[in-house]
């Protein structure tokens, strides 16, 4: 029996390998995996866990039976219509459904009834074909928080692995609108979500921030331009008195290599 709610899984696109994901989470569980739901169109998942050669059981269930039978099947929640499209083919019918699931699965987050969102990767191409008007899922999550919890929040990817999180300030911007959005403020802001997430989230006790510089080599003193001067140093400034240890603007070319990451 799990004591905690289940973790609310959304099919992605569901012509990509959302549903592969899925079903080899679940053939890989363990005692320690935390129960999840997935939020599909429970046939086509049947039909590609067949094509894949995976036995993996297809229960349907509501979120509030998921975690009961998670250790004999998979539970999937289905979603409102069902899928059309092929592997490798994604079809534009079916881009509803990819955002129904995302949509879902964060009111269910905002009601207790799941602990937690994952998502699977979307083609954002064709969700552009029905009026999807969001860089990508990050932007649209920051939406549906707004739209749920009634304040206005700030959206920050991070980019994880057992070495090494990496933050990038501006998401899903072309470089040259990038540079035009990077602002001391934002820097400061998104810094200061980072270093309260790996403190209370990840659990470490005195997070450690390197921010990068923007021009090759943080800018050679303002020879390579003056946005590490102007923008980025100030920001710095700011976090180290207000207690975060931040450091930077470092080389971006030179600051990701092990022996850097010790210094």
């Amino acid at each position: 029996m799990h004591a905690v709610a289940p973790l609310a899984l959304t099919q992605g696109d569901p012509s990509g390998i959302g549903p592969e994901i899925a079903l080899k989470a679940w053939l890989a569980r363990d005692l320690g995996t935390p129960a999840f739901f997935l939020l599909a169109d429970p046939a086509h998942l049947a039909r590609q866990a067949a094509d894949l050669g995976l036995a993996v059981p297809i229960e349907i269930v509501t979120p509030a039976t998921a975690a009961s039978v998670f250790e004999r099947a998979l539970p999937v929640v289905p979603l409102s219509q069902s899928v059309r499209g092929v592997p490798g083919q994604p079809d534009p019918a079916d881009a509803p459904m990819t955002i129904e699931a995302i949509e879902r699965a964060v009111a269910l987050v905002h009601a207790g009834v799941a602990s937690a969102l994952v998502t699977n990767p979307i083609a954002k191409e064709v969700l552009y074909g029905v009026g999807f008007r969001h860089p990508g899922h990050t932007e649209f999550l920051g939406e549906l928080a707004e739209q749920h919890y009634g304040s206005t929040v700030l959206p920050v990817m991070m980019l994880w692995s057992p070495a090494l999180a990496v933050v990038p300030v501006t998401i899903h911007l072309s470089l040259l609108n990038a540079v035009k959005a990077l602002t001391t403020e934002l820097i400061v802001e998104t810094a200061r979500i980072v270093a309260r997430d790996l403190h209370d989230k990840f659990r470490i006790s005195a997070p450690r921030l390197a921010i990068a510089g923007l021009n090759p080599h943080a800018g050679e003193g303002g020879a390579m331009g003056r946005e590490d001067i102007d923008v980025v140093s100030p920001a710095v400034d700011i976090l180290r008195g207000e207690g975060i240890d931040a450091r930077g603007p470092l080389p971006a070319d030179t600051m990701f290599h092990a022996a850097a990451r010790a210094l």
